[in-house]
């Protein structure tokens, strides 16, 4: 565009006396020349666009597909429903042009197409073959060396450097695809994210002759994960440093500066010291049993468990800023969220550098000061052992959030062997409670209507996380898993539970006198602990007295509801029980057999079934199939498998590699089912696969490889 030029250029241009002449007669000349100069300006800007619109990064939205069809760029179909920018995949696509037939293409497709971390690994470069003397290749795959144990370490991962003997199976074959040959390739890509945790107290653990902490704030083993740094150079292959991985005990080892400091993966302070432990005073151990004691002053750290050891020289507690692996952003995390108030909200702030220390004083505080609606913003990721009751009047609302970017933790103290502690709420009518952000551990969410009829209220939880079974132990088992996260009595209004990790929820209101509790569960898991434990479910193990509308959600459990009004994209691990079943409907969700539901809609496993059904009766072996043979079959083979079920690990309640396709790309958008819904893997990886058909050498094949 050119620059806006005054309006009266063109009458500047007039000799001075027909100016003065114009001027005697009120300016007729220089109206009529300053409409004609807007209509210059418009043929300038529109000569000078034209040039713009020669490149991708400066051309008007209507040009983009034009030049996306003159360089040959086509969006595939597997990325309808896919969020992206035409401006940026075009330009893209033009980058990727200019490097082909590079390795380092694969890893820049991978995170421009799919959005997925990756290494580029040329598996010809693996093989094991005679090399010249005269011409040795340094970059070849190497002998095995016992005494190598960093290269034995890697065997079979992204970074195996070993020389391999000939794999002549195909690098994308469906069932068992190979690896080392000549003409293959591979992306392998990461689902896992890495989250940070920033100056949150490590979890102390008493053993014998010296002080042992987890990096996890609820005491479990978690492996320390990689802060991903960005690659020196856009021709760079992606190490280990570059990529959201596990953290190995050689590598943190061998390169502890890499790892260890503040803006990296993990660093360790005593609490009584302002600096952080230097890294000098970082050695690396295996505390698998807990029996390594590390020397006076040093601490000895455990990548792989998240655990770490001091002598006992020093009594004092730990800190620490770490990052774990999880697949999304679901349950309470130091990631961005949208947060919103209501515009006479007064905030009051809770951290140790604010005005309030605990959240209690900060309750208290509102409650003296009678302000109608107010935020409780926890402004750091620290653990707040309390026990906390609030009581909400009439036409008021409160919300007890995490600030942006942080995860603190509430620990419900059990101070009182008589009776269970909680998190209490006690709503009144029309009033508001909002949870955001919060990971609650120790004892349930109990939230409670005063009088004997249920209120009507809202209740919001949204972001936080619930620990399912109250607490876990260091192998991630639940400590309480009979015991619910949940607990909502005497509330007839609506209930919403978004983005967030629970255990159980029971909806308990003995009379029944007012209309079900309305509760919609949207992109979260509900976690029992086991599949034979109830989910959702009312006073007594029975029915609760709500309406659920349950969308892109996992739940662990059983359901047992007053009826459920749509179930969509949600998998649902055990059977689901409505008492009304004339209402509502079920559509691409996977429901247990021998369920009582609503009418479903392209479900399965039912689908799956009468689909075997049919091609047993259509087809004409000998003997011929029996249709309810195949159709047990297929039962059994559309069932959802997890890679874990339980919370605390990395991939927890993520879909496993072997789980089926009906499942992988079940939902109606062909994502997958269930929590992580959102993600759309399925979309992204076809989308990767396309792009690398499109960009591989001929001759060549390339493979995708997910490392975690």
């Amino acid at each position: 565009m050119t620059a806006n030029l005054p309006a009266d250029r063109l009458y500047n241009l007039l000799p001075v006396v027909y100016r003065q002449q114009d001027e005697t007669r009120g300016h007729p000349l220089r109206d009529l020349l300053r409409a004609i100069a807007e209509q210059v300006q418009l043929v300038e800007d529109d000569i000078a666009q034209l040039y713009e619109n020669w490149f991708i990064e400066t051309c008007d939205e209507w040009v983009i597909p034009y030049l996306g069809d003159l360089v040959g760029y086509d969006l595939p179909p597997s990325a309808a429903g896919l969020p992206h920018t035409p401006r940026a995949d075009v330009a893209n696509y033009v980058r990727a042009h200019r490097r082909r037939g590079t390795a380092a293409l694969l890893e820049l497709l991978s995170n421009d197409a799919a959005g997925f971390p990756a290494r580029a690994v040329e598996f010809f470069t693996l093989l094991g073959r005679t090399v010249a003397l005269n011409f040795p290749e340094a970059d070849r795959g190497q002998l095995a060396n016992l005494r190598d144990m960093e290269a034995l370490d890697l065997i079979d991962s992204p970074f195996d450097r070993l020389a391999h003997t000939a794999d002549i199976r195909n690098v994308n074959a469906r069932r068992v695809p190979g690896r080392h040959n000549i003409p293959s390739a591979a992306s392998w890509v990461w689902r896992l994210r890495a989250y940070r945790v920033t100056h949150a107290p490590a979890y102390f653990i008493q053993r014998g002759g010296q002080f042992v902490f987890t990096f996890s704030v609820l005491g479990n083993h978690a492996p320390l994960f990689t802060n991903p740094r960005r690659e020196p150079e856009t021709t760079t292959i992606a190490g280990e440093l570059n990529v959201p991985a596990p953290i190995r005990r050689r590598a943190l080892a061998a390169h502890i500066d890499d790892y260890y400091g503040v803006d990296k993966s993990f660093v360790i302070w005593y609490d009584d010291e302002e600096e952080p432990v230097p890294a000098g005073d970082i050695i690396v151990a295996d505390l698998t049993d807990y029996r390594y004691r590390p020397p006076s002053g040093k601490v000895a750290v455990d990548p792989k468990l998240g655990v770490f050891s001091v002598a006992r020289d020093r009594d004092v507690g730990m800190s620490v800023t770490y990052h774990y692996g999880f697949s999304d952003d679901i349950g309470a995390g130091e990631y961005g969220r949208t947060l919103t108030q209501p515009r006479d909200a007064v905030v009051y702030r809770v951290g140790a550098l604010e005005q309030f220390t605990s959240v209690g004083d900060a309750v208290d505080q509102w409650q003296q000061d009678e302000h109608r609606n107010a935020v409780i913003e926890i402004a750091d990721s620290r653990v707040y052992s309390e026990n906390i009751a609030v009581e909400i009047g009439d036409h008021a609302s409160l919300q007890i959030r995490a600030a942006n970017r942080c995860r603190p933790v509430i620990s419900v103290l059990d101070r009182y062997a008589s009776r269970g502690e909680s998190l209490h709420v006690t709503l009144s009518e029309r009033s508001r409670f909002t949870l955001d952000g919060i990971l609650l551990a120790g004892r349930p969410l109990q939230i409670e209507g005063i009088g004997e009829k249920p209120v009507n209220a809202r209740v919001t939880i949204r972001h936080c996380t619930l620990v399912p079974g109250w607490s876990v132990t260091h192998d991630c088992t639940p400590t309480h898993p009979a015991e619910a996260s949940i607990d909502l009595r005497n509330i007839a209004g609506h209930v919403i539970v978004d983005h967030t990790i629970t255990g159980s929820i029971v909806i308990s209101d003995e009379t029944a006198e007012s209309e079900p509790l309305s509760m919609e569960l949207r992109d979260s898991i509900i976690d029992a602990t086991d599949v034979e434990l109830e989910a959702v479910f009312g006073p007594a193990v029975g029915y609760a007295w709500a309406k659920l509308r349950i969308l892109r959600c996992t739940v662990v459990g059983r359901v047992l509801v007053h009826a459920i009004e749509l179930g969509e994209n949600s998998i649902f691990t055990s059977e689901v029980r409505v008492a009304r079943r004339q209402i509502g409907c079920l559509r691409f969700c996977y429901v247990p057999p021998k369920s009582r539901t609503p009418r479903r809609y392209h479900c399965q496993p039912e689908l799956a079934e009468q689909a075997a059904r049919d091609r047993a009766k259509a087809s004409k072996k000998t003997p011929p199939l029996d249709p309810d043979e195949e159709a047990a079959q297929a039962r059994l083979r559309v069932k959802p498998r997890f890679s874990t079920l339980r919370y605390g690990a990395p991939d927890y309640c993520q879909l496993a590699f072997d789980c089926a396709v009906e499942i992988t790309r079940g939902a109606d958008d062909e994502s997958e089912m269930g929590a992580f819904h959102e993600l759309f893997l399925p979309q992204r990886a076809a989308t990767l696969r396309a792009r690398l058909d499109d960009s591989t050498p001929a001759g060549m094949e390339t493979g995708i490889i997910y490392a975690d």
